[in-house]
């Protein structure tokens, strides 16, 4: 969670929400911030693993009927 956190701490940093420069400020991020291609996939693969830890997490839960 603080990897998260501080990458996109980092993110924010270079981000632009308009619609007209979003995706040239991620084109920006992934090509000019020093490893910020490094600091992008961090983000996005660290999001994907914390929500397979919650769903595996959910899951036992459930399995071993500790819901009750």
């Amino acid at each position: 969670l603080m990897v998260q956190i501080i990458t996109g701490l980092f993110l924010a940093m270079h981000y632009t929400s308009d619609t007209m420069t979003a995706f040239s400020s991620v084109t920006h991020i992934c090509r000019d911030v020093n490893y910020g291609w490094l600091i992008r996939y961090m983000h996005a693969n660290g999001a994907s693993m914390f929500f397979i830890c919650l769903f595996l997490h959910v899951g036992r839960g459930i399995y071993y009927g500790s819901y009750t």
